[in-house]
């Protein structure tokens, strides 16, 4: 088959794609939630079960993806349609397309309120707001700021328009040219945080509660956990990864790189770990906070230390570059798609769904205090769209990606996009895309709906 062009352009190099996709997989739930759940569930033997995931689920189904949406070479729901046609399949298999489009569009909608605390925490740690503050005084700046409509909407409003205008420039200009600013500036600050948690005296302790091995901890809950975390993790079943390997080289290996991405974005959060849990205990504070350790514990372990305020200050910054590499690739699958099916410039697309996303915002942030009272299925407007897209939409994307590259697709197209010359790899990469992942993430989605709604 004739290779087919995207008219959106093409990443430079693999390098700048590994770099796109680790920007993709590496946000908020790297920082904090990952080095949390590791440590609360058995250290090293909850990493060892998280890898083993990583491999026989998270990595599969990646591959699944950056294949669909090469071969196809437009946005995840034409390449979809096209993908399906070519083997001879009816096109209404772009619904897979458009459930991961949509996902992305929702959490954008609330993970923008989210990065929006963020960056009000960058400013008030520049400010010093915090030097010398108890838990007592932290927890309730942080409830002012859930409180105050109009500080959310501040920053809710600036990192919409953070993202679309990058996504504005397209692939080259935009996407290409941001992730070649920011990842190096977020490796570049992790491993300074790394550095200046070395010297806080409890860097051995730290290290102790993220990779202490005592399998006896490891129940069957926090191997859902590692289960679960392992698949979203990579931004899998949102049609993120699926766009930006549209825009792939075709020489480049699938399988390599995305285990590279893998590997990158599986360091981030133990880097992340490191950095944060030995200030954590240095300051004798609560490692188990959950997302109370981000703007709570640590803003009082930073407001204590020697340097602390230059350091906190950098930490957020950490996590605002995190939320913002992610958050791009949220939203790319839907500009795309709207540059295909309208004709539009990019410009006035992202004009219209920021204008879209930033009133889904509003209603997002209200439920922390105008909007409280108001009531879906038993959840605030937050919470609701949060379910709907962890429990719902992203395991069905996943699931749906993995049965139609396992089960749908020939030999022929999968065997000629992934090009792996050792016929027992693309053995284990065909029986874990065909029945392990599927099993695995159907059992995320039906756990999970059992838990929330049980």
């Amino acid at each position: 088959m004739k290779d087919r062009q995207n008219i959106h352009g093409s990443w430079a190099s693999r390098w700048v794609f590994i770099m796109a996709a680790t920007g993709s997989a590496v946000g908020l739930g790297n920082i904090w939630k990952f080095p949390y759940i590791a440590g609360q569930n058995g250290g090293g033997a909850f990493v060892l079960v998280y890898l083993l995931f990583i491999l026989a689920v998270g990595v599969p189904i990646m591959m699944a993806e950056v294949l669909v949406g090469r071969r196809g070479r437009q946005s995840p729901i034409n390449s979809m349609r096209e993908v399906a046609m070519e083997a001879g399949h009816a096109p209404g298999w772009s619904v897979v397309g458009w459930v991961g489009a949509l996902a992305g569009f929702l959490i954008f909608s609330f993970y923008s309120v989210v990065a929006g605390w963020v960056l009000a925490y960058v400013a008030a740690m520049g400010n010093g707001e915090f030097l010398d503050i108890g838990s007592e005084q932290a927890s309730k700046v942080f409830s002012r700021l859930l409180a105050d409509p109009q500080a959310l909407l501040i920053w809710h409003s600036v990192f919409v328009v953070l993202v679309m205008t990058v996504l504005m420039g397209g692939v080259n200009k935009g996407l290409e040219r941001a992730t070649k600013i920011m990842m190096p500036a977020l490796f570049v600050l992790l491993l300074l945080l790394l550095g200046y948690s070395m010297t806080s005296g409890s860097f051995g302790e730290g290290l102790e509660f993220l990779f202490h091995f005592d399998p006896s901890e490891l129940s069957w809950d926090a191997v859902l956990v590692a289960l679960g975390h392992s698949f979203f993790t990579l931004s899998l079943g949102m049609g993120s990864i699926m766009a930006y390997g549209s825009y792939m080289p075709k020489n480049a290996s699938i399988g390599g790189t995305v285990l590279t991405i893998a590997a990158l974005d599986t360091i981030v959060a133990l880097v992340a770990g490191m950095a944060i849990f030995p200030i954590v205990f240095a300051n004798s504070l609560d490692p188990g906070a959950g997302p109370g350790l981000m703007f709570i514990t640590l803003p009082v372990a930073f407001g204590h230390m020697p340097g602390g305020q230059v350091f906190g200050f950098l930490f957020f910054v950490l996590v605002a570059l995190a939320a913002w590499t992610s958050a791009i690739s949220l939203m790319e699958p839907g500009v795309a798609w709207m540059v295909e099916r309208f004709g539009l410039k990019r410009g006035p697309v992202c004009i219209m769904l920021g204008m879209v996303v930033w009133l889904l915002g509003i209603a997002a942030l209200s439920s922390f205090n105008f909007g409280s009272d108001i009531a879906l299925f038993g959840m605030n407007i937050f919470d609701f769209l949060d379910f709907i897209t962890a429990n719902v939409f992203l395991p069905l994307g996943g699931l749906f990606v993995a049965v139609f590259t396992g089960w749908i697709l020939n030999k022929k197209i999968t065997g000629n996009e992934l090009a792996i010359a050792n016929p027992l790899y693309y053995l284990a990469w065909s029986v874990m895309i065909r029945y392990i992942a599927p099993i695995a993430v159907a059992a995320i989605f039906i756990f999970n709906l059992i838990e929330k709604l049980g």
